[in-house]
């Protein structure tokens, strides 16, 4: 059964990175595009972006984060201390935030909360790694009923059974690629503890070390009622 998203649109770019597009808004998780080596050349022209999630400080999620901030202006969700380094680095309309928070977004047809991950969130800048306050997942519910849940960088932990049970999100973007974040093994066990319909990997691939893959996966979740969604780069899903 394919997804029901409601009127929006996802388009993985790769990696961690998405593009939500959602009555006239576009909406980037994790803004790493032009640096991004698995996000097709034809996506990195991007379209007016009006709103920025960051789901943590490492490269590979916020590498663009002020060339996009700056040429947009759009709003800017993160955590407290990655908000404020980005501040510092001539970022306009910041928003910060911290976990269990909720930000309601009217104009774009939607509520943001900032639940945990499992994951470290170090700013690498210049020579030197900052405290970049703490990682975090993003629970997006849009007017039209429908909850995603983007975990960022995570291993799984007890505590996605108490996302489940607050905001039950129908779709999962949940990591596979092993080494820095879950693999297939524990992405299955997350899956348990989500009970979303459908789960979409992602974070694998991208390098060497990420070999986690949605074939393993897809293997793991036999007999499961949470069906994967497998993406391509730069494909979207409406």
């Amino acid at each position: 059964m394919p997804a029901d998203l409601k009127g929006a649109r996802f388009t993985w770019l790769g990696h961690a990175t998405f593009l939500i597009e959602y009555k006239g808004k576009h909406i980037l998780i994790d803004p790493w595009v032009m640096g991004n080596p698995m996000c097709p050349e034809d996506k990195k022209k991007l379209p007016h972006i009006d709103l920025i999630l960051a789901t943590h400080a490492h490269f590979d999620h916020i590498g663009d984060a002020v060339a996009i901030a700056k040429q947009y202006k759009p709003k800017v969700i993160g955590i407290f201390e990655l908000c404020a380094w980005l501040e510092k680095k001539g970022v306009e309309n910041t928003s910060a935030m911290n976990k269990g928070g909720t930000q309601r977004l009217p104009d774009f047809g939607l509520e943001v909360t900032m639940v945990s991950a499992d994951h470290s969130c170090g700013i690498k800048d210049g020579d030197e790694i900052l405290y970049g306050g703490e990682a975090c997942g993003y629970v997006i519910t849009f007017d039209s009923g429908l909850v995603l849940y983007h975990a960022g960088d995570t291993n799984v932990f007890g505590d996605m059974k108490i996302i489940r049970k607050l905001y039950a999100p129908h779709i999962a973007m949940l990591p596979i690629g092993d080494h820095f974040t879950m693999g297939p093994r524990e992405v299955a066990y997350a899956c348990k503890l989500l009970e979303p319909q459908h789960v979409i990997p992602m974070h694998f691939g991208t390098f060497p070390l990420l070999t986690g893959t949605p074939a393993d996966l897809r293997q793991r979740l036999t007999g499961s009622e949470t069906q994967l969604l497998e993406m391509k780069p730069g494909e979207s899903i409406s």
